[in-house]
């Protein structure tokens, strides 16, 4: 064993103690893998920073682009309304189709991106099934993860086993050349849940986290539920204003939002004019609204059809705010500071300083004086800006808002780069090609272009690719490569093929499954030749392999499963 080999697997165990103890992120633990690689001699200057020119890295930022031009284009919640509609409430058929829908999009983008695209479309599928999310969030997780093996471009390792395969001179694999193993894998998953999954699911997985409106609900006991009227021509609605009706003061229900000509308008103003073929979403108990729809002939409807994402809390939702001293509203009403025509937001009720309900009434704002709104969570976030309002919620970021027209520019996209893929081109320029068609038609907004990509996995990726070229230049790959020979060489080939398996699978549980890919497509080319085994598919099995990695929640999507439902991830 030379000095080479000896710093080679010494800077491997550095960097594996990181990835375990997570004293660093894992992008700077690449990072750090990067820089100390050369400066030791076993690399070139040249050959550490290689990763941000190769194929794989360019192609993974290619995937990320096209992932958010799909998310940005509403295509998702498409998809999850068909299910809604088709599949009904059965859990076993939730499930499986979820499931099924999450694993064929996870085919052609990065797995946690697919993960978190569905998470939206989930949730709601499992609310109108009356399914707690925690019970088809697990299933959709793995099928996730399965369903990236279906392609070569669906996971990190699969995407750079192709680089690693043209490095040893083999001839690297068609897109769809997994695709017969990454179906077996997902239907076996499917089937798993589908079969017994009433057993391995308890019935309660933890406890579902609360959301912020759903909290604020039930500490201020808000109703429930959400109704919707149509306006007609018959209604003695028509040409009134929302102030005329005395909705607050007579029925103490709340018009949270209007929609005219496939227009929404949250929190309309209190002169806002109630007209025939005008929708309006009203919240309110139960027997205060029938006596507004008795009233105004008014038929209310058994589900909402125009705001079916009224309470998409991705959107819009319940928040508290107070009013802090120095304000200039100290002192007026809300109709002397037209509240709702200024912030564009629906006030429900006032709150004591006991932390009381108090209807809502004209009555002199003060200080410290609390309220809880309904609105848009930008128009709410913009109220913080006034410095009027100090917002006690805590919110994040509105998500964009799909570009509902931008679904076939979208999918002439993602069409143009698989078939760049099956004409032979490379994986890189293909989806480059087909990221730049989204760009170039509006999908994704120019000035999101950088924001869309995962920097710290690029850097991941990059940053570990020259930790493989140390192996092979140390001799650190042919060394390992012999041990395991001479350990496994009488065994059938069977037997050989599960010891790679295992091996790849226990190096993914410590460290990136990119990682482990890097690191063992080397030794696996090195000793298919020894043992007479085909190198292409035994370096497959270390991409699949570390690719289906989910025994423990080290993988990157249980993980984010993990810290959405607050469960602890189930061993299979």
């Amino acid at each position: 064993m030379t000095i080479e080999i000896l710093v080679t697997f010494g800077v491997l165990l550095l960097a594996v103690i990181l990835f375990i103890t997570e004293k660093l992120r894992t992008d700077l633990v690449a990072i750090l893998i990067m820089i100390i690689l050369p400066w030791t001699g076993i690399i070139s200057v040249t050959e550490a920073f290689a990763g941000f020119s190769s194929n794989a890295v360019i192609s993974i930022v290619g995937v990320m682009l096209i992932g958010y031009g799909v998310e940005r284009s509403g295509i998702m919640g498409a998809v999850g309304e068909f299910i809604t509609k088709r599949v009904g409430k059965k859990e076993k058929n939730v499930t499986a189709s979820t499931s099924s829908a999450v694993g064929v999009i996870s085919a052609f983008m990065q797995n946690i991106g697919a993960t978190a695209l569905f998470l939206p479309a989930l949730r709601k599928i499992g609310k109108n099934a009356n399914i707690p999310f925690s019970r088809i969030a697990m299933p959709m997780g793995f099928s996730a993860i399965l369903g990236g093996t279906i392609t070569m471009v669906g996971s990190g390792p699969l995407i750079i086993l192709n680089d690693l395969l043209i490095e040893s001179g083999i001839k690297p694999l068609h897109l769809f050349s997994v695709t017969p193993i990454g179906l077996a894998l997902l239907i076996a998953g499917i089937l798993y849940f589908y079969l017994i999954g009433e057993w391995v699911l308890p019935k309660a997985i933890g406890k579902d986290k609360q959301s912020v409106t759903e909290a604020i609900r039930k500490t201020y006991e808000l109703p429930k539920d959400i109704y919707e009227f149509d306006i007609t021509v018959n209604s003695k609605l028509c040409g009134e204003s929302i102030e005329d009706i005395k909705i607050w003061t007579k029925y103490s229900i709340n018009i949270l939002a209007l929609s005219e000509n496939g227009n929404h308008l949250y929190s309309p103003w209190r002169k806002t004019r109630l007209q025939n073929n005008q929708t309006i979403a009203i919240l309110g108990r139960r027997e205060d609204v029938d006596s507004f729809a008795s009233d105004y002939q008014l038929k209310i409807k058994d589900t909402l059809e125009t705001f079916t994402n009224l309470d998409n809390e991705d959107r819009a939702g319940f928040a508290e705010i107070v009013i802090p001293p120095n304000s200039s509203v100290i002192g007026k009403t809300l109709k002397d500071i037209a509240f709702r025509k200024t912030y564009n937001v629906e006030p429900i009720v006032f709150i004591t300083r006991k932390g009381e309900k108090q209807e809502l009434k004209e009555i002199p704002l003060e200080s410290g004086m609390q309220m809880v709104v309904f609105g848009r969570w930008e128009n709410i976030i913009t109220m913080r800006s006034t410095r009027d309002f100090a917002i006690l919620t805590e919110l994040n970021p509105p998500e964009p808002e799909p570009k509902e027209d931008k679904k076939i520019h979208a999918l002439i996209s993602i069409i143009l780069a698989l078939g760049l893929v099956f004409l032979g081109f490379q994986l890189s320029l293909s989806f480059f090609s087909g990221a730049l068609l989204m760009i170039l038609l509006g999908v994704i907004p120019k000035e999101e272009m950088y924001s869309a990509i995962d920097w710290k996995t690029v850097f991941l990726l990059a940053g570990l690719i020259p930790l493989g070229t140390a192996f092979e230049n140390s001799g650190a790959a042919k060394f390992t490569a012999t041990a395991i020979i001479n350990m496994v060489g009488s065994w059938g080939t069977l037997a050989i093929l599960f010891v790679i398996g295992i091996i790849t699978m226990l190096f993914s549980l410590f460290m990136s499954n990119v990682a482990a890919t890097v690191l063992l497509v080397p030794l696996a080319i090195m000793m298919a030749k020894t043992f007479h085994i085909d190198p292409t598919g035994l370096a497959l099995l270390v991409g699949i392999s570390a690719s289906n990695s989910f025994i423990l929640p080290t993988n990157q999507v249980n993980a984010y499963i993990m810290s959405l439902v607050g469960i602890e991830m189930l061993i299979i």
